[in-house]
């Protein structure tokens, strides 16, 4: 691969990490903790679309047709629903017991491994795939080649960029979001209510992640440990953007990405993952709250 195309690689995945880091920000931001269950959130969202997906047709030069639109729809309803009846079996009563991040954080650990251990019952170990077949991609000037697919996947990432903003500084829930990443007390003597904030972010959060989860089945193929093998860029990706900022997410997602497609060019491709492990040491040593992070 010539290294513009190791950088048009890096945004399509990127693109996908993008989703998912920003659902990963807004936990954070909202319940302050690492939630180590974010990947394993994306995988069931692959899955769920590959369960509801009804294959037949496509839409113009892509690889699939209205099916997979429908399937990536349930995907997002029933990880964000799911995210919400999680939160009010598990990670509520640990609210309301006053425990510590790090008991937070076990808990999700936890429902990774649980996550992960379904998935392995129900589909088994072997990979699965959206839609066989070969699908050509497109030729473009200075021997850039892409898929439509992937231009598919880089326009939904867009898409819901721009929804996720509109709904954060444009609408009531997105501005009571803000103001409690911003000062929970403050916001609670304001009249706002957490239960119902936490709730719209474990909806948003688990959504996103159904949706990041999808497009990377629909890039590569699904298996179970797919959302796991994402977790150290995403935790890189949110860090390097600044906890708590989505827009932060975005660049660190595209930051991470690319860096560990270009490092393919003189590493071996299996050490790329390193990439985004440096890239975090690195933020952490010179810039803990990160690019676009606020003063704690």
């Amino acid at each position: 691969m010539t290294d513009l195309q190791l950088v048009v690689v890096g945004i399509i995945l990127g693109s996908i990490v993008a989703l998912g880091a920003i659902g990963l920000t807004l936990v954070y931001g909202i319940m302050k903790f690492a939630n180590f269950a974010h990947g394993d959130m994306m995988m069931c969202g692959a899955y769920l679309a590959f369960f509801a997906f009804i294959s037949g047709g496509s839409i113009g030069p892509l690889s699939f047709g209205y099916g997979m639109i429908l399937a990536i729809l349930v995907a997002m309803i029933s990880v964000g629903v799911g995210s919400v009846v999680i939160d009010r079996l598990v990670y509520h009563p640990l609210r309301q017991r006053g425990s510590g991040v790090v008991v937070f954080a076990i808990a999700s650990l936890g429902l990774a491994i649980t996550f992960r251990a379904l998935i392995l019952l129900w589909w088994g170990p072997q990979p699965q795939i959206y839609v066989t077949g070969i699908h050509p991609a497109w030729d473009l000037p200075f021997g850039v080649k892409i898929k439509p697919d992937q231009i598919f996947i880089i326009a939904t990432t867009l898409f819901l960029i721009a929804a996720v903003y509109v709904l954060l500084f444009r609408t009531r829930i997105g501005k009571a979001m803000r103001a409690m990443s911003d000062n929970l007390e403050l916001a609670r003597v304001s009249g706002i209510n957490p239960d119902q904030v936490i709730m719209w972010t474990w909806l948003i959060g688990g959504s996103l992640a159904a949706v990041a989860g999808v497009l990377l089945g629909i890039q590569s193929q699904l298996t179970p440990d797919m959302g796991f093998s994402l977790l150290l860029p995403l935790f890189a990706a949110t860090i390097l953007g600044g906890i708590g900022s989505p827009h932060g997410a975005l660049t660190g997602a595209m930051v991470v990405s690319i860096a560990q497609q270009v490092s393919t060019s003189w590493i071996d491709p299996g050490y790329k993952v390193a990439v985004a492990f440096i890239l975090l040491i690195l933020m952490l040593a010179v810039r803990p709250r990160g690019l676009f992070g606020m003063k704690t």
